[in-house]
């Protein structure tokens, strides 16, 4: 598992937003999550994606990819027309 931290700080999301999100996933079943010790041995929530959370992510990152591409061409044309 990778600790979601590093891309929570990256992307300034606040933990009123986060958890929220995280509810929602679950709830959508593409996470999971269960409660285990820590690094500093206090008892933290660990979520992890689901079979179904790794089949959307997929779709999603395809879709992605496709918008990012079609961006790129429109600003390449806006910017080869200048």
């Amino acid at each position: 598992m990778r600790k979601v931290e590093p891309v929570v700080c990256a992307l300034q999301v606040q933990q009123g937003s986060l958890y929220p999100a995280l509810h929602r996933l679950e709830y959508k079943k593409l996470l999971s999550s269960r409660w285990k010790p820590s690094e500093t041995g206090r008892e933290a929530k660990f979520y992890e994606l689901t079979s179904r959370g790794r089949t959307h992510l997929k779709v999603e990152t395809e879709n992605w990819t496709r918008l990012t591409d079609v961006v790129s061409l429109i600003l390449k044309g806006t910017l080869e027309g200048i």
